[in-house]
Protein backbone atom coordinates (compact mmCIF):
# COMPACT_ATOMS: atom_id res chain seq x y z
CA UNK A 1 0.00 0.00 0.00
CA UNK A 2 1.41 3.45 -0.46
CA UNK A 3 0.95 4.46 3.19
CA UNK A 4 3.43 1.79 3.98
CA UNK A 5 6.02 3.76 2.49
CA UNK A 6 6.94 6.95 3.42
CA UNK A 7 9.11 10.26 1.94
CA UNK A 8 11.79 11.46 4.59
CA UNK A 9 13.83 14.11 4.36
CA UNK A 10 16.74 14.80 7.50
CA UNK A 11 19.36 17.11 7.86
CA UNK A 12 22.95 15.45 6.61
CA UNK A 13 26.20 16.66 8.60
CA UNK A 14 27.34 17.99 5.63
CA UNK A 15 24.17 20.61 5.40
CA UNK A 16 22.66 19.45 2.83
CA UNK A 17 19.20 17.39 2.71
CA UNK A 18 18.74 13.28 2.75
CA UNK A 19 15.95 11.83 0.62
CA UNK A 20 14.89 8.63 1.88
CA UNK A 21 11.66 6.36 1.59
CA UNK A 22 11.35 4.19 4.79
CA UNK A 23 8.45 2.09 6.43
CA UNK A 24 7.40 1.19 10.30
CA UNK A 25 7.47 -2.02 11.26
CA UNK A 26 5.98 -2.15 14.77
CA UNK A 27 7.15 1.34 15.68
CA UNK A 28 10.72 0.88 14.08
CA UNK A 29 11.83 2.98 10.89
CA UNK A 30 13.42 0.89 8.23
CA UNK A 31 14.67 2.45 5.60
CA UNK A 32 13.65 0.86 2.24
CA UNK A 33 15.66 3.00 -0.28
CA UNK A 34 18.16 6.22 -0.19
CA UNK A 35 17.62 8.16 -2.50
CA UNK A 36 20.36 10.77 -2.36
CA UNK A 37 21.09 14.07 -0.63
CA UNK A 38 20.41 17.42 -2.24
CA UNK A 39 22.27 20.83 -1.78
CA UNK A 40 19.80 23.21 -3.37
CA UNK A 41 16.03 23.38 -3.58
CA UNK A 42 16.36 22.17 -7.33
CA UNK A 43 18.34 19.21 -6.32
CA UNK A 44 15.72 18.59 -3.37
CA UNK A 45 12.83 18.72 -5.90
CA UNK A 46 14.36 16.42 -8.53
CA UNK A 47 14.79 13.60 -5.72
CA UNK A 48 11.50 14.06 -3.76
CA UNK A 49 9.88 13.54 -7.53
CA UNK A 50 12.13 10.62 -7.72
CA UNK A 51 11.20 9.13 -4.51
CA UNK A 52 7.25 9.75 -5.05
CA UNK A 53 8.21 7.34 -8.79
CA UNK A 54 9.96 5.00 -7.21
CA UNK A 55 7.76 4.56 -4.15
CA UNK A 56 4.90 3.86 -6.56
CA UNK A 57 7.15 1.42 -8.16
CA UNK A 58 7.86 -0.24 -5.11
CA UNK A 59 3.84 -0.57 -4.05
CA UNK A 60 2.04 -3.98 -4.73
CA UNK A 61 -1.28 -1.95 -5.30
CA UNK A 62 -0.54 1.44 -7.27
CA UNK A 63 -2.84 4.39 -6.30
CA UNK A 64 -5.73 5.05 -8.79
CA UNK A 65 -5.13 8.84 -8.26
CA UNK A 66 -1.30 8.91 -8.59
CA UNK A 67 -0.56 11.81 -11.39
CA UNK A 68 1.34 10.96 -14.77
CA UNK A 69 4.56 11.67 -13.90
CA UNK A 70 6.00 14.75 -15.99
CA UNK A 71 9.67 12.67 -16.78
CA UNK A 72 10.67 16.19 -18.32
CA UNK A 73 10.84 17.43 -14.19
CA UNK A 74 12.82 14.42 -13.22
CA UNK A 75 16.10 15.45 -15.51
CA UNK A 76 18.82 16.75 -13.50
CA UNK A 77 22.48 17.18 -14.88
CA UNK A 78 24.21 15.15 -12.27
CA UNK A 79 21.33 12.34 -12.85
CA UNK A 80 22.17 12.33 -16.88
CA UNK A 81 25.01 10.54 -19.11
CA UNK A 82 24.86 10.90 -22.67
CA UNK A 83 24.62 7.45 -24.34
CA UNK A 84 24.77 8.05 -27.86
CA UNK A 85 24.08 10.42 -30.87
CA UNK A 86 22.78 9.11 -33.54
CA UNK A 87 21.87 10.18 -37.26
CA UNK A 88 18.40 8.06 -37.01
CA UNK A 89 16.37 10.67 -39.88
CA UNK A 90 19.22 10.69 -41.78
CA UNK A 91 18.94 7.31 -42.55
CA UNK A 92 14.84 7.48 -42.78
CA UNK A 93 15.20 10.13 -45.45
CA UNK A 94 17.78 8.81 -47.63
CA UNK A 95 16.23 4.70 -47.11
CA UNK A 96 12.72 6.37 -48.47
CA UNK A 97 15.10 7.58 -51.57
CA UNK A 98 15.69 4.34 -52.05
CA UNK A 99 12.31 2.83 -52.10
CA UNK A 100 10.72 6.05 -54.50
CA UNK A 101 14.02 4.62 -56.98
CA UNK A 102 12.86 1.26 -56.77
CA UNK A 103 15.19 -0.08 -54.49
CA UNK A 104 13.23 -1.24 -51.76
CA UNK A 105 12.56 -4.72 -52.50
CA UNK A 106 16.22 -5.21 -52.42
CA UNK A 107 18.30 -7.27 -49.31
CA UNK A 108 18.11 -4.34 -46.39
CA UNK A 109 22.21 -4.92 -46.08
CA UNK A 110 22.12 -3.85 -49.87
CA UNK A 111 20.79 -1.03 -49.56
CA UNK A 112 22.53 0.34 -46.40
CA UNK A 113 25.55 -0.49 -48.00
CA UNK A 114 24.35 2.49 -50.86
CA UNK A 115 23.07 5.04 -48.41
CA UNK A 116 26.61 4.76 -46.83
CA UNK A 117 28.68 5.42 -49.70
CA UNK A 118 26.48 8.47 -49.88
CA UNK A 119 27.02 9.52 -46.35
CA UNK A 120 30.23 8.36 -45.67
CA UNK A 121 32.17 6.01 -48.18
CA UNK A 122 34.57 3.78 -46.91
CA UNK A 123 35.57 0.06 -47.09
CA UNK A 124 32.69 -2.55 -46.09
CA UNK A 125 34.61 -3.45 -42.37
CA UNK A 126 34.49 0.35 -42.03
CA UNK A 127 30.98 1.12 -42.91
CA UNK A 128 30.09 -2.24 -41.21
CA UNK A 129 31.19 -0.01 -37.65
CA UNK A 130 29.51 2.89 -39.10
CA UNK A 131 25.94 1.59 -39.42
CA UNK A 132 26.34 0.40 -36.08
CA UNK A 133 27.32 3.85 -34.77
CA UNK A 134 25.67 6.28 -36.79
CA UNK A 135 22.13 4.48 -37.26
CA UNK A 136 22.35 1.16 -34.80
CA UNK A 137 22.25 -1.22 -37.32
CA UNK A 138 24.16 -4.03 -37.03
CA UNK A 139 25.22 -6.86 -39.63
CA UNK A 140 27.78 -9.42 -39.15
CA UNK A 141 31.21 -9.40 -40.99
CA UNK A 142 30.22 -12.90 -42.31
CA UNK A 143 26.64 -11.93 -43.70
CA UNK A 144 28.51 -9.02 -45.38
CA UNK A 145 30.71 -11.20 -47.60
CA UNK A 146 28.25 -13.88 -47.73
CA UNK A 147 26.19 -11.31 -48.89
CA UNK A 148 28.08 -9.18 -51.29
CA UNK A 149 28.98 -11.24 -54.08
CA UNK A 150 25.32 -11.87 -54.65
CA UNK A 151 24.23 -8.87 -55.45
CA UNK A 152 25.19 -8.77 -59.01
CA UNK A 153 22.27 -11.35 -59.57
CA UNK A 154 19.88 -8.11 -59.23
CA UNK A 155 21.97 -6.14 -61.98
CA UNK A 156 18.65 -6.52 -64.07
CA UNK A 157 16.09 -6.06 -61.69
CA UNK A 158 18.25 -2.61 -60.45
CA UNK A 159 18.40 -0.96 -63.87
CA UNK A 160 14.94 -1.98 -64.61
CA UNK A 161 13.95 0.45 -61.29
CA UNK A 162 16.46 2.94 -62.89
CA UNK A 163 14.16 3.29 -65.37
CA UNK A 164 11.24 3.22 -64.20
CA UNK A 165 12.44 5.80 -61.82
CA UNK A 166 13.28 7.98 -64.83
CA UNK A 167 9.55 7.38 -66.30
CA UNK A 168 7.49 7.44 -63.35
CA UNK A 169 9.57 10.02 -61.34
CA UNK A 170 11.43 12.34 -63.43
CA UNK A 171 9.46 12.18 -66.59
CA UNK A 172 11.59 11.32 -68.74
CA UNK A 173 10.61 10.52 -72.56
CA UNK A 174 13.80 8.87 -73.74
CA UNK A 175 13.93 11.27 -76.55
CA UNK A 176 17.90 11.75 -75.84
CA UNK A 177 20.25 9.01 -74.09
CA UNK A 178 24.07 9.95 -73.45
CA UNK A 179 27.02 7.69 -73.01
CA UNK A 180 30.64 8.07 -72.21
CA UNK A 181 33.03 5.78 -70.46
CA UNK A 182 35.54 5.71 -67.52
CA UNK A 183 38.37 4.28 -66.01
CA UNK A 184 37.93 3.03 -62.36
CA UNK A 185 42.12 1.77 -60.85
CA UNK A 186 42.75 -0.59 -58.53
CA UNK A 187 45.22 0.18 -55.00
CA UNK A 188 47.11 -2.74 -56.17
CA UNK A 189 50.04 -2.97 -59.16
CA UNK A 190 48.98 -6.54 -59.65
CA UNK A 191 46.45 -7.33 -63.19
CA UNK A 192 44.96 -10.33 -64.15
CA UNK A 193 43.93 -11.88 -67.40
CA UNK A 194 40.05 -11.42 -67.03
CA UNK A 195 39.43 -8.16 -65.65
CA UNK A 196 41.89 -6.45 -63.93
CA UNK A 197 44.56 -4.68 -66.59
CA UNK A 198 46.70 -1.80 -67.40
CA UNK A 199 45.72 0.36 -70.24
CA UNK A 200 44.74 3.94 -70.99
CA UNK A 201 43.76 5.70 -67.62
CA UNK A 202 41.44 8.53 -67.43
CA UNK A 203 42.70 9.03 -63.54
CA UNK A 204 46.35 9.29 -64.38
CA UNK A 205 47.30 5.81 -63.22
CA UNK A 206 48.86 4.13 -65.91
CA UNK A 207 50.83 2.11 -63.55
CA UNK A 208 47.34 0.75 -61.83
CA UNK A 209 45.55 -2.05 -63.05
CA UNK A 210 41.69 -0.78 -64.27
CA UNK A 211 38.57 -1.56 -65.45
CA UNK A 212 36.72 0.15 -67.78
CA UNK A 213 33.05 1.18 -66.93
CA UNK A 214 30.59 2.62 -69.64
CA UNK A 215 27.66 4.26 -68.40
CA UNK A 216 24.10 5.65 -70.16
CA UNK A 217 22.41 8.26 -68.61
CA UNK A 218 19.38 10.60 -69.42
CA UNK A 219 19.63 13.81 -70.73
CA UNK A 220 19.41 14.92 -67.53
CA UNK A 221 22.44 12.87 -66.39
CA UNK A 222 19.95 10.04 -63.95
CA UNK A 223 22.01 6.68 -64.75
CA UNK A 224 19.81 4.13 -66.73
CA UNK A 225 22.25 1.19 -67.48
CA UNK A 226 26.44 0.27 -66.85
CA UNK A 227 28.54 -2.39 -68.19
CA UNK A 228 31.81 -3.47 -66.62
CA UNK A 229 34.66 -4.15 -69.61
CA UNK A 230 38.24 -5.25 -68.67
CA UNK A 231 40.83 -2.56 -68.49
CA UNK A 232 42.27 -2.42 -71.40
CA UNK A 233 39.51 -2.16 -73.57
CA UNK A 234 39.28 0.65 -76.35
CA UNK A 235 36.17 2.62 -75.11
CA UNK A 236 35.17 2.71 -78.69
CA UNK A 237 34.66 -1.42 -78.54
CA UNK A 238 31.94 -0.77 -75.56
CA UNK A 239 29.19 1.62 -76.95
CA UNK A 240 27.37 -1.16 -79.39
CA UNK A 241 27.00 -3.82 -76.69
CA UNK A 242 25.75 -1.44 -74.41
CA UNK A 243 23.18 -0.02 -76.74
CA UNK A 244 21.88 -3.31 -77.87
CA UNK A 245 21.67 -4.46 -74.33
CA UNK A 246 19.41 -1.51 -73.75
CA UNK A 247 17.61 -2.15 -76.85
CA UNK A 248 16.72 -5.95 -76.18
CA UNK A 249 15.43 -4.73 -72.99
CA UNK A 250 13.21 -1.53 -74.15
CA UNK A 251 12.45 -2.02 -77.67
CA UNK A 252 9.61 0.23 -77.72
CA UNK A 253 11.83 3.20 -77.68
CA UNK A 254 14.38 4.77 -80.03
CA UNK A 255 16.87 7.59 -78.92
CA UNK A 256 19.07 9.57 -79.78
CA UNK A 257 22.69 8.19 -78.78
CA UNK A 258 24.62 11.24 -78.03
CA UNK A 259 28.67 10.18 -77.41
CA UNK A 260 32.08 11.98 -77.81
CA UNK A 261 34.28 11.52 -80.28
CA UNK A 262 36.47 9.15 -78.57
CA UNK A 263 33.67 6.48 -79.81
CA UNK A 264 33.83 7.36 -83.42
CA UNK A 265 34.71 5.07 -85.66
CA UNK A 266 33.82 3.74 -89.06
CA UNK A 267 32.44 0.23 -87.75
CA UNK A 268 30.55 1.98 -84.94
CA UNK A 269 29.02 4.28 -87.42
CA UNK A 270 28.03 1.29 -89.73
CA UNK A 271 26.51 -0.71 -87.06
CA UNK A 272 24.25 1.89 -85.84
CA UNK A 273 22.88 3.08 -89.36
CA UNK A 274 22.25 -0.72 -89.84
CA UNK A 275 20.51 -1.09 -86.28
CA UNK A 276 18.61 1.93 -86.89
CA UNK A 277 20.03 4.13 -84.24
CA UNK A 278 20.08 7.93 -84.48
CA UNK A 279 23.30 9.25 -83.03
CA UNK A 280 24.92 12.48 -82.66
CA UNK A 281 28.76 12.11 -81.88
CA UNK A 282 31.88 14.59 -81.66
CA UNK A 283 33.70 14.81 -85.03
CA UNK A 284 37.72 14.73 -85.11
CA UNK A 285 37.78 17.52 -87.92
CA UNK A 286 41.61 17.34 -88.10
CA UNK A 287 41.33 13.37 -89.35
CA UNK A 288 39.48 14.28 -92.00
CA UNK A 289 40.77 14.56 -95.62
CA UNK A 290 42.35 17.63 -96.68
CA UNK A 291 39.85 18.16 -99.43
CA UNK A 292 36.85 18.22 -96.22
CA UNK A 293 38.80 20.72 -94.37
CA UNK A 294 39.49 23.07 -97.76
CA UNK A 295 35.48 22.96 -98.01
CA UNK A 296 34.77 23.65 -94.61
CA UNK A 297 37.65 26.57 -94.35
CA UNK A 298 35.81 28.53 -97.71
CA UNK A 299 32.26 27.86 -97.01
CA UNK A 300 32.03 28.64 -92.78
CA UNK A 301 31.69 31.53 -91.78
CA UNK A 302 34.29 32.98 -89.33
CA UNK A 303 31.30 34.43 -86.64
CA UNK A 304 30.63 33.95 -83.37
CA UNK A 305 27.75 30.95 -83.44
CA UNK A 306 28.12 30.47 -87.43
CA UNK A 307 27.59 27.15 -88.57
CA UNK A 308 27.35 24.99 -91.25
CA UNK A 309 26.09 20.71 -92.77
CA UNK A 310 28.29 19.22 -94.99
CA UNK A 311 27.65 15.85 -96.05
CA UNK A 312 30.52 13.88 -95.44
CA UNK A 313 31.75 12.09 -98.73
CA UNK A 314 30.79 8.08 -99.39
CA UNK A 315 28.93 8.24 -95.73
CA UNK A 316 25.58 8.46 -94.36
CA UNK A 317 25.86 10.74 -92.06
CA UNK A 318 26.77 14.18 -92.45
CA UNK A 319 29.10 16.99 -90.35
CA UNK A 320 28.24 20.05 -88.71
CA UNK A 321 30.85 22.71 -88.18
CA UNK A 322 30.09 25.47 -85.73
CA UNK A 323 32.54 28.29 -85.18
CA UNK A 324 33.25 29.78 -81.71
CA UNK A 325 35.07 32.97 -81.25
CA UNK A 326 35.92 32.17 -77.53
CA UNK A 327 36.59 28.28 -78.95
CA UNK A 328 38.93 30.32 -81.59
CA UNK A 329 40.90 32.71 -78.82
CA UNK A 330 41.64 29.43 -77.56
CA UNK A 331 42.67 27.45 -79.84
CA UNK A 332 44.85 30.62 -80.87
CA UNK A 333 46.78 30.68 -77.85
CA UNK A 334 47.46 27.00 -77.78
CA UNK A 335 48.64 26.78 -81.18
CA UNK A 336 51.34 29.87 -80.90
CA UNK A 337 52.61 27.72 -77.67
CA UNK A 338 53.00 24.73 -79.81
CA UNK A 339 54.38 26.49 -82.30
CA UNK A 340 57.29 28.38 -80.31
CA UNK A 341 58.21 24.97 -78.37
CA UNK A 342 58.45 23.17 -82.05
CA UNK A 343 60.65 26.15 -83.36
CA UNK A 344 62.61 26.02 -80.02
CA UNK A 345 63.46 22.28 -80.45
CA UNK A 346 64.62 22.71 -83.90
CA UNK A 347 66.44 25.41 -83.12
CA UNK A 348 68.23 23.02 -80.38
CA UNK A 349 68.09 20.23 -83.13
CA UNK A 350 65.78 18.21 -80.97
CA UNK A 351 62.63 16.10 -81.94
CA UNK A 352 60.85 16.47 -78.62
CA UNK A 353 58.85 14.49 -76.77
CA UNK A 354 55.10 14.48 -78.16
CA UNK A 355 55.93 17.83 -79.94
CA UNK A 356 53.66 18.85 -82.26
CA UNK A 357 54.62 20.82 -86.03
CA UNK A 358 57.78 19.24 -86.21
CA UNK A 359 59.33 16.63 -88.73
CA UNK A 360 62.70 15.06 -90.11
CA UNK A 361 63.85 17.25 -93.04
CA UNK A 362 65.82 14.19 -94.35
CA UNK A 363 64.79 10.94 -93.39
CA UNK A 364 67.38 8.87 -91.16
CA UNK A 365 68.57 12.26 -90.96
CA UNK A 366 68.78 14.12 -87.01
CA UNK A 367 67.99 17.65 -88.90
CA UNK A 368 64.11 19.04 -88.22
CA UNK A 369 62.39 21.42 -89.71
CA UNK A 370 58.59 23.55 -89.00
CA UNK A 371 55.74 20.93 -90.32
CA UNK A 372 54.42 24.14 -92.27
CA UNK A 373 51.52 22.19 -93.69
CA UNK A 374 50.06 20.90 -90.33
CA UNK A 375 50.36 24.70 -89.35
CA UNK A 376 48.11 25.43 -92.18
CA UNK A 377 45.77 22.95 -91.72
CA UNK A 378 45.24 23.80 -87.87
CA UNK A 379 44.97 26.87 -88.29
CA UNK A 380 42.24 26.42 -90.98
CA UNK A 381 40.73 24.73 -88.00
CA UNK A 382 40.94 27.51 -85.45
CA UNK A 383 37.71 27.96 -83.37
CA UNK A 384 35.56 25.01 -85.28
CA UNK A 385 34.15 21.68 -83.62
CA UNK A 386 32.98 19.46 -85.22
CA UNK A 387 29.54 16.72 -84.27
CA UNK A 388 28.65 14.03 -86.70
CA UNK A 389 25.08 12.66 -87.12
CA UNK A 390 22.65 10.90 -89.31
CA UNK A 391 20.01 12.83 -88.00
CA UNK A 392 18.31 14.86 -90.92
CA UNK A 393 17.94 18.89 -90.48
CA UNK A 394 14.27 18.47 -91.09
CA UNK A 395 14.10 17.00 -87.42
CA UNK A 396 16.73 18.38 -85.89
CA UNK A 397 18.49 22.11 -86.92
CA UNK A 398 22.19 22.85 -86.31
CA UNK A 399 21.62 24.35 -83.49
CA UNK A 400 19.61 21.88 -81.71
CA UNK A 401 22.37 19.11 -82.47
CA UNK A 402 24.84 21.04 -80.84
CA UNK A 403 22.70 21.81 -77.99
CA UNK A 404 22.50 18.24 -77.61
CA UNK A 405 25.35 17.02 -77.70
CA UNK A 406 26.31 19.85 -75.07
CA UNK A 407 24.08 17.75 -72.63
CA UNK A 408 27.14 15.34 -72.34
CA UNK A 409 28.01 17.57 -69.65
CA UNK A 410 25.74 15.53 -67.38
CA UNK A 411 27.52 12.25 -68.25
CA UNK A 412 30.38 13.57 -67.01
CA UNK A 413 28.91 14.90 -64.04
CA UNK A 414 27.69 11.90 -63.17
CA UNK A 415 31.14 10.26 -63.25
CA UNK A 416 32.39 12.78 -61.33
CA UNK A 417 29.80 12.28 -58.47
CA UNK A 418 30.83 8.92 -58.65
CA UNK A 419 34.25 9.05 -58.25
CA UNK A 420 34.72 12.32 -56.11
CA UNK A 421 31.44 12.12 -53.39
CA UNK A 422 30.65 8.03 -54.10
CA UNK A 423 34.70 7.47 -54.36
CA UNK A 424 33.61 4.62 -56.73
CA UNK A 425 37.73 4.24 -56.81
CA UNK A 426 40.48 3.08 -56.32
CA UNK A 427 38.70 -0.35 -55.68
CA UNK A 428 40.56 -2.52 -52.90
CA UNK A 429 38.12 -5.81 -53.64
CA UNK A 430 40.16 -8.64 -56.12
CA UNK A 431 37.85 -11.22 -56.60
CA UNK A 432 35.66 -10.57 -59.92
CA UNK A 433 32.27 -10.68 -57.90
CA UNK A 434 33.60 -8.57 -55.00
CA UNK A 435 34.32 -6.02 -58.11
CA UNK A 436 31.63 -6.25 -59.88
CA UNK A 437 29.27 -6.30 -56.68
CA UNK A 438 31.00 -2.81 -55.86
CA UNK A 439 30.43 -1.01 -58.78
CA UNK A 440 26.69 -2.00 -58.59
CA UNK A 441 26.20 -0.26 -55.16
CA UNK A 442 27.81 2.44 -56.50
CA UNK A 443 25.74 2.40 -59.12
CA UNK A 444 22.78 2.26 -56.95
CA UNK A 445 24.32 5.21 -54.74
CA UNK A 446 24.17 7.00 -57.93
CA UNK A 447 20.50 6.23 -58.67
CA UNK A 448 19.65 7.94 -55.21
CA UNK A 449 22.23 10.59 -55.39
CA UNK A 450 20.95 11.91 -58.80
CA UNK A 451 17.48 11.64 -58.21
CA UNK A 452 17.62 13.68 -55.50
CA UNK A 453 20.08 16.46 -57.13
CA UNK A 454 17.90 16.20 -60.34
CA UNK A 455 14.44 17.18 -58.12
CA UNK A 456 15.84 19.86 -55.47
CA UNK A 457 18.12 21.52 -57.71
CA UNK A 458 21.41 21.16 -54.98
CA UNK A 459 24.24 19.08 -55.04
CA UNK A 460 24.63 15.99 -53.30
CA UNK A 461 27.31 17.47 -50.57
CA UNK A 462 24.52 20.24 -49.97
CA UNK A 463 21.76 17.30 -49.85
CA UNK A 464 24.22 15.28 -47.08
CA UNK A 465 24.99 18.33 -44.93
CA UNK A 466 21.37 19.18 -44.54
CA UNK A 467 20.31 15.57 -43.67
CA UNK A 468 23.51 15.12 -41.35
CA UNK A 469 22.84 18.76 -39.35
CA UNK A 470 19.76 16.56 -38.29
CA UNK A 471 20.77 14.28 -35.23
CA UNK A 472 19.53 12.65 -32.15
CA UNK A 473 21.16 12.59 -28.57
CA UNK A 474 20.15 9.20 -26.54
CA UNK A 475 20.86 9.94 -23.12
CA UNK A 476 20.17 7.86 -20.03
CA UNK A 477 19.17 8.88 -16.29
CA UNK A 478 21.05 7.06 -14.12
CA UNK A 479 17.96 7.33 -11.57
CA UNK A 480 15.39 5.39 -13.48
CA UNK A 481 17.51 3.41 -15.85
CA UNK A 482 15.27 5.04 -18.73
CA UNK A 483 16.76 6.32 -21.92
CA UNK A 484 15.64 9.95 -23.20
CA UNK A 485 15.49 10.08 -26.89
CA UNK A 486 15.84 14.25 -28.50
CA UNK A 487 15.88 15.31 -31.82
CA UNK A 488 17.23 18.20 -33.62
CA UNK A 489 14.53 20.78 -34.50
CA UNK A 490 13.17 19.97 -38.13
CA UNK A 491 12.28 23.67 -38.87
CA UNK A 492 15.44 24.53 -41.22
CA UNK A 493 14.90 20.83 -42.62
CA UNK A 494 11.01 21.81 -43.47
CA UNK A 495 12.03 25.07 -45.28
CA UNK A 496 13.95 22.94 -48.01
CA UNK A 497 13.32 21.56 -51.19
CA UNK A 498 14.82 18.23 -49.94
CA UNK A 499 11.93 17.61 -47.58
CA UNK A 500 8.98 18.38 -50.44
CA UNK A 501 10.67 15.88 -52.45
CA UNK A 502 10.83 13.00 -49.60
CA UNK A 503 7.79 13.93 -47.10
CA UNK A 504 5.68 14.25 -50.28
CA UNK A 505 5.93 10.35 -50.75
Amino acid sequence: MLGDLHIRTVRTQSGGTAVQLVRYVNRKRVVVRHMGSAHTDQELQVLRQEAEFVREELCIQPSLFAEKRDETKLLHENHLNLQAVTHLFAHKMLLKCSQICGLGTLHPLYQDLAIMRIIEPASKLRTIELLQRYFNISYGERTVYRLLPQLINQKSIIETAAYQTASQHLAEAFALVLYDVTTLYFESHEPDDDLKARGFSKDNKSSQPQIVVALLVTSHGFPLMYEVYKGNTFEGHTMLSVLEQFKEIHPHINPIIVADAAMLSEDNMKSLDVQGYQYIVGARLANTTKAFINQIDTQLARTDGASIRLPYPKREYEVICAYCEKRFKKDRRELDKQLTRAKALIERKESGRRAKFIKKKIKGVNCFVLNEELQAKTEKLLGIKGYITNVPQTVLSNTQVIEYYHELWHVEQAFRVSKSDLQTRPIFHQTHQAIKAHVLLCFMALMMSKFLEIKTGLSIKRIRDILWNIHEVHIIDTLTKKTITLQSNLDDFNKTPLAKVLLSH
